[in-house]
């Protein structure tokens, strides 16, 4: 496994605990934490946008 595999599988079991811990919340808490979690997401996919745009 490269170092980029590794990464990818950390970094989708550290998601799906952040997932788990998220369903664990009273539903009215939920919506909150999804946003949060979803403007992350879209924060790491548009660095790598330029990332992969800058080679």
């Amino acid at each position: 496994m490269t170092n980029d595999e590794e990464q990818g599988a950390t970094d989708s079991s550290a998601l799906v605990s952040r997932l788990a811990l998220i369903e664990e919340r009273p539903l009215a808490e939920r919506a909150d934490a999804y946003a949060r979690l979803h403007d992350e997401l879209n924060s790491v996919l548009e660095g790598s946008d330029h990332e992969g745009a800058a080679r």
